[in-house]
């Protein structure tokens, strides 16, 4: 094989590779001995007739179309091994010619992996979230447990705002039923805004074995047959409920810790809240660091990357929904959107995701880290620890080079959270802090998906 007009432009690398004859003819008559079972040619049997007959009853290009896509690959991936180039995605076959002299040549265009040039990195500073606890944030999480544990009980009394109410309701408009607006022992908390605007005011001071007639307008972005339409509702209350919330005291701190005292329990609330609230202000840190490292280099990144990186996430998703016996399809279906849609949703995510893992390989290069390999040994038996994997099975489906290229993005992106200041003024817009942590809100949320799938 041979190599020639080899021009890189636009981000984009394209040759032409020129095959010998005999191994062209060699391709060519085993295309016709794939295909010749399924050409019928009168006079003969099927899968029988010679190959010159076929030939000249469909044109001696007639496996030639077989013949060069067996041959692509190998062709294209020596001819990358001759000029070095470093490419993206599957190449495209522009065009492919034989000659007089039976000698095949094959054109490939294929998307140059983008070359980095690097910014700051290294001494950034980046906006780092108070990490101490407020009087009022602990308050609010005492709360929160409080009312986790609170009784309800039945009440023989009117209901009050607060309340919870067991209610059957039939929905009228113009006297006639209508679909969707009946629901038996039906559960509402008056004041949580959970039914139509309206309808839970008008069962304040409702008892058990009351029946009330509550009249609603529909709002104008509800649901199109009922937006802005006037209903009324039957109602019938069977209890009223009230919440009681327990008293916070010592008692309280015993019922639901291994504390004695509320003031014990409250300090490790408050350690917990530490503990949290660093972790978080820490992350949105990192990724602001990170963010501004990946707006200071410069590179451009062919499509075909992001492409592929969504394509790996919903791989990953189809391989989980499989785990759990069900499709991706269904997956969607109980997410309630398309497919396309999905992609959609994953995408600023895996673009974030390609411009890090760049910035990274970047910076790894330029600081030319190097890993020993008790370092990889090291993250070989950690991984299988953690999978509950035999390592040598691991090190079977794991390359090293893999694992070699993991830490040094890890060490690359230690070096930066290492040298980064953090300072304590706020990006001046909410804008900004919004895209600082946009790479750890796309991250959370897309953990929640996979959470959901497993």
């Amino acid at each position: 094989m041979d190599t020639k007009n080899i021009e890189r432009k636009d981000g984009k690398v394209s040759f032409q590779v020129v095959i010998d004859a005999e191994t062209f003819e060699a391709a060519v008559n085993k295309a016709y001995l794939r295909s010749k079972k399924s050409i019928t040619v009168p006079g003969f049997r099927r899968g029988k007739a010679p190959r010159m007959v076929i030939e000249g009853m469909y044109g001696k290009d007639v496996f030639y179309e077989d013949a060069v896509d067996s041959m692509a690959l190998e062709a294209y991936q020596t001819a990358l091994a001759e000029t070095g180039d470093r490419t993206v995605g599957d190449p495209a076959i522009t065009d492919y010619h034989v000659a007089e002299d039976k000698t095949l040549t094959i054109a490939f265009e294929a998307a140059l992996y983008p070359e980095v040039t690097l910014g700051e990195y290294k001494g950034l500073e980046a906006y780092c979230e108070s990490k101490e606890v407020t009087e009022d944030a602990l308050a609010d999480e005492v709360e929160k447990i409080r009312k986790r544990n609170a009784r309800i009980i039945t009440v023989d009394r009117p209901a009050q705002d607060g309340d919870t109410l067991i209610i059957d309701f039939d929905g009228y408009q113009g006297g006639v039923a209508f679909e969707g607006g009946k629901a038996e022992n039906q559960s509402l908390t008056l004041g949580s805004g959970m039914f139509v605007p309206g309808f839970e005011e008008q069962l304040v001071g409702a008892q058990a074995g009351d029946e009330r007639e509550v009249n609603v307008t529909f709002p104008e972005d509800y649901a199109p047959e009922l937006a802005g339409k006037d209903a009324v509702f039957k109602v019938a209350v069977h209890e009223v409920q009230e919440t009681q919330l327990p008293e916070l005291d010592d008692e309280f701190a015993k019922d639901v810790s291994e504390f004695d005292t509320l003031e014990e329990y409250k300090a490790s609330i408050r350690q917990e809240l530490e503990t949290k609230k660093k972790e978080e202000a820490e992350g949105k840190f990192r990724s602001a660091l990170l963010q501004k490292a990946v707006e200071n280099m410069t590179a451009d990144i062919p499509n075909v990357m992001f492409d592929r990186r969504v394509n790996d996430v919903i791989e990953d998703y189809s391989r989980n929904c499989a785990k759990q016996g069900y499709s991706l399809e269904q997956y969607f279906q109980m997410l309630g959107i398309s497919e396309q849609a999905f992609r959609g949703y994953i995408r600023p995510k895996a673009e974030s995701d390609v411009r890090t893992e760049l910035l990274l390989e970047a910076v790894a290069e330029a600081e030319q880290f190097e890993i020993a390999p008790e370092d990889v040994q090291k993250e070989y038996e950690t991984a299988a620890e953690r999978y509950d994997m035999d390592v040598e099975k691991l090190k079977e489906g794991v390359p090293e080079d893999v694992i070699t290229r993991d830490l040094k993005l890890q060490r690359a992106a230690e070096l930066i959270y290492e040298s980064g200041i953090a300072t304590d003024t706020p990006p001046e817009s909410a804008e900004q802090t919004d895209e600082a942590g946009a790479a750890e809100e796309a991250a959370t949320e897309t953990t929640e998906q996979e959470q959901a799938a497993e």
